[in-house]
């Protein structure tokens, strides 16, 4: 068996034993990663260094991004395995050898097929302000911002423009004009892509993630002139999102960035995935609404009060993680344990049975 069918064979394996991530490391079975837990791919033998880095030129393919790698010692790809498979890759060095992580991206899921609260698709036919998905890694962020984007392509005449490093979901162009720009191959930076867009007639930009202050500030102001604005961050919770954006400027710029955030701000919804009782993953979620009492908490600084906003703001559409537990729980798709385990205060979880 050569490089490309040993590679090929491991990613057939961890698909069909429904992985959805993959591990190869010299010296290591491969493992993969099913419903949260690692575990070794069946029927694989372990892997040599050179296989490994094989496996980077069988994916990568271009000389300069693997120039980068050997240069930088990581790098973030895609690969289009097959139609209708890709994989988003990162390659780094540990203990002198080359090891990578791919995670497998499935096809582009409706709300419904997600298990998405209906009130999600509302940000959908949103014309301008910022919204953001949050969350820990691996908890299904890129997969929600698909479905918005998704609904909005076939939905709205609009031309989009997604910001990634790298490219995960590829979208085929239906009402809308769709434009993927993968930092370090299309673009420099996500600053300067950001800065581009404004050039560029776009009505949604899509952000893979914002990971610097200028990023950000790029982001709230492009919302505050006219786009509509999709991101991520690796965060817990709405509350603790605010006061991750706000408390990356520098103090003579926070209250500039709040009086920003609370005027284009549309919502934040932050998800985790915990395993079904049938098998499988389920998501369990938070969504703040931005009204006026959440646009006051927000310039005042009174971010601690945003949690208790949202568990008392079903009226105006929000879901509080510990609700969206107990229902789980309630419809038996879920356990108690598991969903404890998942809450951010087990104490008013337990409250709540």
């Amino acid at each position: 068996m050569d490089t490309n069918q040993k590679l090929s064979k491991i990613i057939e394996d961890a698909i069909v034993a429904g992985g959805s991530d993959i591990h190869l490391s010299s010296g290591r079975i491969p493992a993969m990663r099913v419903n949260s837990v690692l575990v070794n791919i069946v029927n694989q033998n372990s892997i040599t260094q050179a296989e490994i880095f094989d496996f980077l030129k069988i994916m990568v393919e271009d000389e300069k991004s693997l120039k980068r790698f050997l240069d930088e010692q990581e790098l973030d790809f895609a690969y289009d395995f097959k139609p209708g498979v890709r994989l988003r890759g990162n390659a780094f060095f540990q203990k002198g050898e080359i090891s990578i992580a791919l995670r497998i991206i499935p096809h582009v899921k409706t709300f419904k097929e997600l298990n998405l609260p209906e009130q999600l698709s509302q940000f959908a036919y949103k014309k301008q302000g910022f919204f953001l998905v949050v969350g820990p890694v691996g908890q299904g962020k890129s997969t929600t911002m698909a479905a918005i984007i998704d609904t909005i392509n076939k939905e709205r005449a609009e031309h989009i423009i997604t910001i990634e490093e790298p490219i995960e979901y590829i979208f085929e162009s239906k009402k809308s004009i769709i434009d993927q720009r993968e930092v370090g191959i299309d673009t420099k930076s996500f600053e300067s892509a950001l800065k581009s867009a404004f050039r560029e007639d776009a009505n949604v930009l899509m952000i893979g993630e914002m990971r610097s202050p200028e990023t950000i500030s790029a982001a709230v102001t492009a919302a505050e002139t006219g786009h509509f604005v999709i991101s991520t961050l690796h965060t817990n919770n709405a509350s603790q999102t605010i006061d991750r954006i706000i408390d990356s400027f520098p103090g003579a710029q926070q209250s500039q960035i709040r009086n920003q955030l609370a005027s284009s701000l549309l919502g934040i919804f932050s998800q985790r995935l915990v395993p079904r009782v049938s098998g499988g993953l389920v998501p369990a979620y938070e969504l703040l609404i931005n009204t006026k009492a959440t646009a006051n908490l927000i310039r005042e600084g009174r971010t601690h009060e945003v949690d208790m906003l949202i568990e008392t703001g079903s009226e105006h559409g929000m879901i509080d993680m510990n609700h969206s537990l107990v229902e789980l729980v309630r419809k038996g798709e879920i356990s108690v344990d598991d969903a404890r385990r998942f809450s951010l205060n087990p104490k008013a979880f337990d409250n709540l049975l």
